[in-house]
């Protein structure tokens, strides 16, 4: 005996991919995501591919990940996906110490994000 199947929490014509503790702030990765929230998905992955941001190759990684998912899992099709949500929170933080002067210390924190993206197939207009 199992556990019943889960309910689906997405609409039928989503998909979504997650990547957990990546090593960059939230902050920094937002100003990536927020760049690609509500392109065509070609259009995200090339301004993805051209991106000075260090950051932009992982974001680009998880953004196949979910066209993969749309069309592997969910049967989508790949030429009408808009990214339509690009969830950025914060994940574990790692925290160091460094010596500074007259026998005080200072924190460093080390901080890590998670990034949730969904694409949804829409329909062209006539």
């Amino acid at each position: 005996m199992g556990k019943p199947k889960r309910e689906r929490v997405l609409a039928d014509n989503e998909a979504l991919a997650k990547t957990q503790r990546i090593h960059i702030s939230s902050q920094k990765l937002n100003l990536v995501a927020s760049s690609i929230r509500g392109k065509k998905v070609s259009a995200a992955l090339a301004d993805l591919t051209f991106s000075r941001k260090r950051i932009a190759q992982d974001v680009k990684k998880t953004l196949e990940s979910a066209i993969a998912n749309a069309e592997n899992n969910h049967q989508l099709d790949v030429d009408s996906l808009v990214v339509a949500e690009a969830h950025v929170g914060p994940a574990l933080m790692m925290k160091r110490w460094t010596p500074r002067g007259r026998g005080r210390v200072g924190r460093i924190r080390k901080r890590f994000s998670n990034l949730t993206i969904v694409v949804r197939e829409v329909e062209e207009p006539a």
